[in-house]
């Protein structure tokens, strides 16, 4: 079980808390690049961390990230005119920059610098891959810029698509990080998701339920290893990175696509859960993009329009009771993303952590939160800098491989999980 206090320091992320103040020293996706797809398209309502905040392409294609409500009487700017290099409150005609400076008042006399001292707070907002990252901490410590593998390869090697999770981040990701519940809660799909079916491993997988747990300290956060038993004398390895603070990779299957995750809180209970497959060395298949696209693998089908499942809590998550009792899906719900956000949905907005009860299968959720902890501290009472933020940090890979049983996984295994430009990725 984990102590009250200790669970309220992990989950809330707004601002002045300790880990709202830990998110606020990395690079963190704020929205998809499709949602601001032009210059001067409308803006984009983005909360994070508890803040309100608008994002916005200005005339020259600049990105901006700033306070949702004008400095004036606090009307909404969503509802403001993107035109002309910057967005203009409807109400009264206040306009901004991109970078929260009032640049036009025109109640004011042409010679007035009244607007010079009106700013409102903002953030840089970069394009990187697919995704529009934003860094919400001190402009003095900003770091260099994410280098993720996935947002690097070129645009026909990868995919990203997000979603709205109705709770708190760290539920979210402590599934990401937990191994054991593919063999029960994803077995449907490894017989027949279009993005893990065929492949060798998916035998351990479901010959093995008992995997034995064994984590290794990284520079960036973790790598998580779930071994399983494959042939005499070998064991199947399974390795999961955890990049701080909120970045993990699903080893691979076969010759699929690598699959991964950010969660990132959008308040204390709710998050975006953004998603991403890559192939290192190969663009992705029409094939392959489509079932992306439908909501496969690590994705969900969406409302149209919105970053929404479909299936989600109102309607119980489409579950098919006749599906379960057949076996297609081992809880009722399709689609290995649902299947995932519906427990980690029904525990609660914030679950109560004094009540569980962990075993061994758990060390890689009970490592995480204990360096999650500790960095949140260490930052907030001595001004440490995280794991996680040096870009050397994110230049991970998942790996799946079978290993001899006397050999270390992580000895064995240190180039595999390093991310290396035109090699693939070590997959069974």
């Amino acid at each position: 079980m984990l102590r009250r206090d200790i669970n309220e320091l992990l989950t809330q992320t707004g601002p002045g808390t300790p880990m709202g103040e830990l998110f606020r020293q990395y690079w963190i996706p704020a929205l998809l690049a499709e949602e601001l797809p032009e210059n001067d398209a409308p803006p984009v309502r983005v909360k994070l961390l508890s803040e309100r905040l608008l994002a916005f392409r200005d005339s020259d294609g600049r990105y901006g990230l700033v306070d949702e409500f004008c400095a004036h009487r606090g009307a909404s700017l969503w509802f403001g005119r993107n035109e002309g290099s910057g967005l203009r409150c409807p109400y009264h005609g206040w306009k901004y920059d991109v970078t929260g400076q009032c640049i036009e008042v025109p109640s004011e006399a042409d010679n007035s610098s009244f607007c010079q001292n009106v700013q409102l707070t903002s953030y840089p907002l970069v394009k990187i891959g697919d995704v529009l990252w934003t860094y919400m901490g001190d402009a003095a410590h900003q770091p260099p810029l994410p280098e993720f593998e996935f947002v690097h390869v070129p645009a026909e090697q990868t995919y990203t698509s997000k979603r709205w999770q109705q709770c708190n981040w760290l539920q979210a990701f402590e599934g990401g990080i937990d191994s054991s519940h593919v063999t029960f809660l994803h077995s449907g799909g490894l017989k027949t998701d279009p993005l893990f079916k065929g492949a060798k491993g998916n035998e351990y997988n479901m010959k093995d339920t008992k995997p034995f747990f064994e984590v290794a300290d990284s520079e960036g956060g973790l790598f998580v290893g779930a071994r399983r038993n494959a042939e005499p004398g070998t064991y199947y390895w399974r390795i999961t990175p955890w990049v701080m603070p909120s970045f993990t990779m699903v080893p691979p299957r076969g010759d699929h696509p690598v699959h991964g995750h950010f969660w990132v809180p959008i308040d204390d209970e709710n998050c975006w859960t953004y998603s991403f497959d890559y192939h290192p060395v190969r663009a992705l298949t029409d094939a392959e993009r489509q079932a992306m696209i439908d909501g496969h693998g690590v994705h969900s089908k969406n409302i149209p329009g919105t970053y929404r499942p479909e299936a989600n809590m109102d309607n119980d998550y489409l579950i098919d009771r006749e599906a379960q009792k057949r076996g297609d899906t081992y809880s009722g719900v399709a689609g290995i993303a649902m299947q995932d956000a519906s427990l980690q949905e029904s525990m609660g907005p914030i679950v109560d952590r004094t009540k569980e009860r962990l075993v061994p299968a758990d060390s890689g959720i009970i490592k995480a939160r204990q360096k999650l902890r500790k960095a949140a501290i260490a930052l907030r009472d001595e001004g440490v800098r995280p794991p996680g933020v040096d870009p050397a940090h994110h230049r991970v890979r998942s790996a799946a491989v079978v290993l001899p049983q006397a050999e270390s996984f992580l000895d064995s295994c240190r180039d595999a999980v390093t991310a290396t430009p035109g090699v693939a990725q070590s997959s069974v």
